[in-house]
């Protein structure tokens, strides 16, 4: 697509574009308002100030953020402005609905013959509806896109610089210039990992160009305070308060420090140091002026390869899929609700789904049944997680059951087709999961088809456990609630060896044998089945973690002992500490352990490579995939 727009249309329609505030500022009056329409990521303040800069207005500019309490105020400042021929920027107009109206009656009162001619009045909004139609009818609106890519993300930052900036510290301007290019690009890598997905961050944050602005303000100020270059200092304040103080992850906050560890250190001083394994993405001499600059970001590729990130090739293969999927997902909500011609009806699809999924889907378990052959004892906690986990697969087999019988009998006529059933057998014939069974069931992400056939899956795990016994090798993605199994296996190890639980953390082993070949189980610990590497596979000859194959975006992990050890001193090296979640989509609410729901433990495995270059690669063990 890019390729076609340049090649018909020009290369400066796909190159990205600086906003230019001096041709809005040319068709507009005093009694015009200009009209910043915000988005995510994006602050045009900074533009502003610059322009009344560049138009010897920056003492005459007057700023207010709208709120609840404001209105008085920003009517004196604007009246006193029109007055004396100032510039009034009213910002976040979206926060003070109550006010609009009285906005737009001063604006539609404005004499222009009284009026000084040098009065203007800007504001910033949100699209919001109640934002008065009459000021945007009457006003120029401008929106400023936030950047999309590395280049357009440098372009962005430095054509708020200037050489004077540039060489504003003195002997120290060297390590200024380049620690500013890190710093910069630091920036554009976080804003551009989110594309991703999880493989980027876990949470997709919205980080600003204000977080920037201050990083590079304290970069200037410790330079000129400090005689050597306090990269401790430069690391805590970017890394764990101005970007940090937005991340709300652990693992992503672990991602962010490594990550900056590539940007801020002595290397990156010299002017051959190279960001990336190409060497597209490199210092430049310090000797460089600010065109000099401007002319190297404009020589670098409008598109990101993953290199630059720390990610696999891979990672463009889902970033890709995330935008299809996004793209069919829109086009699947426009899809109309009626059919034409001699195919099978909607209601008669939804029926015959229904009656499918109710002869595949085993009924309640009986728990009683369960307690009296798997008795809760002191000495086997297992017995109680199983309990456990049948009470919670019972109350999400009685929703489903009981909901699909209803469905059939609204398309038959017998009961009332309420808003509730009415969704679920929409969202059925879309082939995704009720929300009244998503509600009380385990997290996934699968297709209605996958998810049923994956709930037969489970439902035989919890059967074979109940008839045949405690399994040698536990599925430890058929678990409803996977930690209490954890916490039960620890517990079984506490008690038999009488020491508290809080001292015994888990070691890992990974197998060489297959779940087939265990058929006893360990006398410590447990074996585990069923989990999925992302962003790395396992090496079976090397016996270690090792890069993934091009276009494998998920395989296999063998199965892991997981052996508890009392006071166990974690190992410094030849580990990747990796993180386990539910679903590849990693994210959830924050626990009360501080951890995501989404999450469930840390599995140390065996890597010749150093840590970081798994954390930057966002390797990760999942228990069910999206499909």
């Amino acid at each position: 697509m890019q390729d076609f727009v340049s090649t018909h249309l020009g290369q400066r329609f796909i190159e990205p574009q600086t906003a230019d505030l001096s041709i809005a500022f040319k068709e507009s009056s005093p009694a015009s308002p200009l009209v910043f329409v915000l988005s995510a990521g994006t602050d045009p303040a900074a533009d502003l100030y610059k322009f009344a800069e560049e138009m010897r207005f920056s003492k005459k500019l007057t700023s207010i953020s709208l709120g609840q309490g404001q209105g008085p105020r920003a009517e004196a400042l604007m009246r006193s402005a029109m007055d004396r021929g100032k510039w009034v920027f009213f910002q976040n107009c979206h926060l003070s609905p109550s006010w609009m109206p009285s906005l737009e009656r001063l604006i539609e009162n404005i004499d222009t013959d009284k009026v000084h001619r040098d009065f203007r009045l800007w504001l910033t909004s949100l699209p919001s509806p109640k934002f008065p139609v009459a000021i945007l009818q009457n006003s120029s609106k401008m929106t400023i896109e936030p950047p999309r890519g590395i280049k357009a993300n440098l372009l962005s930052a430095y054509a708020n610089l200037n050489d004077d900036f540039l060489n504003s510290c003195g002997e120290k301007t060297p390590a200024f210039k380049t620690l500013l290019l890190s710093l910069c690009l630091f920036h554009g890598v976080n804003i551009e990992r989110r594309k991703f997905g999880a493989l980027g961050f876990n949470i997709p944050y919205e980080f600003t160009t204000g977080d920037m602005r201050i990083c590079i303000s304290q970069l200037k100020m410790f330079l000129l305070e400090y005689d050597t270059i306090p990269f401790k200092v430069l690391k805590y304040t970017a890394g764990h308060i101005n970007y940090g103080g937005r991340v709300t992850d652990d693992q992503d906050r672990r991602c962010i420090m490594n990550i900056l560890q590539d940007y801020y250190n002595k290397e990156v001083l010299n002017e051959d140091h190279i960001y990336s394994p190409s060497g597209k993405y490199r210092q430049i001499p310090t000797n460089m002026d600010h065109n000099g600059y401007i002319s190297y970001i404009k020589s670098l590729p409008i598109n990101d390869t993953p290199e630059i990130f720390g990610l696999h090739d891979n990672a463009n293969i889902t970033f890709a899929q995330n935008e299809t999927f996004s793209l069919l997902t829109g086009l699947l909500k426009l899809q109309p609700k009626t059919a034409s011609g001699s195919g099978r009806t909607r209601e008669e699809v939804i029926e015959e789904m229904a009656k499918r999924i109710l002869d595949v889907v085993p009924n309640a378990v009986d728990i009683n049944m369960v307690i009296d052959k798997h008795p809760v004892r002191y000495e086997e906690s297992m017995n109680t997680v199983l309990i456990q986990e049948v009470i919670r697969y019972n109350r999400l087999l009685v929703v489903i059951h009981k909901g699909l019988h209803d469905v059939l009998k609204a398309l038959k006529g017998l009961v009332v087709m309420s808003e509730e059933l009415e969704t679920m057998s929409n969202q059925m014939f879309n082939n995704t999961v009720p929300t009244m069974w998503a509600n009380k069931a385990y997290p996934s992400l699968k297709p209605l088809s996958s998810w049923v056939s994956d709930l037969v899956t489970r439902m035989d795990f919890v059967q074979d456990w109940i008839t045949k016994g405690i399994p040698s090798v536990f599925w430890i993605s058929g678990f409803f609630f996977p930690q209490a199994f954890l916490t039960g296996t620890l517990q079984n190890y506490a008690r038999r060896a009488v020491i508290s639980i809080d001292t015994i953390t888990f070691d890992f082993k990974v197998m060489r044998e297959a779940a087939s070949e265990l058929t006893e189980r360990p006398e410590n610990g447990c074996y585990v089945r069923g989990l999925y590497l992302e962003g790395a596979r396992w090496d079976y000859h090397k016996h270690e973690l090792t890069e993934s194959r091009p276009k494998e975006l998920y395989t296999d992990m063998p199965v892991i002992q997981l052996i508890p050890v009392a006071n166990r001193v974690q190992p410094s090296s030849g580990i990747y500490v990796c993180p386990v979640y539910k679903t590849l989509t990693r994210a959830g609410t924050l626990s009360t352990t501080g951890h995501s729901t989404n999450f469930v433990f840390f599995a140390e495995v065996t890597s010749s490579m150093p840590q970081y270059h798994w954390i930057k690669r966002g390797v990760a063990l999942i228990c069910a995939l999206d499909y």
